[in-house]
């Protein structure tokens, strides 16, 4: 059985440009396809977040027509609920990559706020890069990498990465209230930034880092990830 650290946002809100907080968290999709694929191999999860404080899901990613439909909606909260970890998270500075087989970290807005500025997200990445384990990022979360900066270097420069694109984030109505795009970033950042079609499972494999680039890449995520854990 391998034990996987879930990195998690811990905030509810994302500041947009204008300084209104737009209400958001994790995506749904994000936790719950990765976390069942895991625990129904028989593998444990310990969610982590920043000050250790209990995720807040995204309301949206719950919607029908967000999740695909209301079954899949349903089945998603009910994942959700079930998921222990997700009541008693450990606090992120307290998460040591050498305690788990793998890293994860799931999206949705809620990593743009936190998580692209906190040195514990940082700390922890540039650990579970250097440790050869798989770390996974998916759709937003790759906003941690940001983090990861020491005088503007990066150990993530060169490596194949995906995440969520500017095409998405402006299907979505959020890239002209945007403070900055995550896709901008990152390429700023120096990782050779690859993508797929817009909201199709597209993931990228670049030594031991997995990346995923929507919320339809975390089931595909997490498949690749069961194929090489112990």
């Amino acid at each position: 059985m391998a034990k996987l650290l879930f990195a998690m946002t811990g905030t509810a809100y994302w500041t947009l440009k204008d300084g209104s907080r737009y209400a958001t968290g994790y995506w749904a999709e994000e936790f719950a396809a990765p976390y069942k694929a895991f625990t129904d191999a028989g593998h444990q999860v310990v969610v982590a977040t920043p000050g250790g404080v209990v995720p807040t899901v995204d309301m949206m990613s719950l919607r029908p027509e967000m999740a695909g439909s209301a079954q899949t909606a349903l089945d998603l909260e009910a994942i959700i609920r079930s998921a222990e970890e997700m009541r008693r998270p450990i606090q992120l500075a307290d998460a040591r990559p050498e305690d788990y087989d793998a890293v994860y970290f799931p999206g949705g807005h809620g990593p743009m706020e936190d998580l692209s500025v906190n040195a514990d997200a940082g700390r922890l990445l540039t650990t579970a890069l250097a440790s050869g384990k798989p770390l996974a990022v998916v759709c937003h979360a790759p906003a941690a990498m940001l983090a990861t900066r020491v005088h503007g270097v990066t150990p993530f420069a060169g490596y194949r990465v995906s995440a969520f694109t500017n095409e998405e984030e402006e299907a979505v109505g959020l890239a002209p209230r945007a403070r900055w795009l995550l896709e901008d970033e990152l390429r700023e950042l120096g990782v050779d930034f690859t993508r797929g079609e817009a909201w199709k499972p597209y993931t990228v494999v670049d030594r031991n880092l997995y990346t995923g680039q929507n919320p339809a890449s975390a089931a595909e995520l997490a498949e690749r990830l069961l194929k090489v854990l112990p």
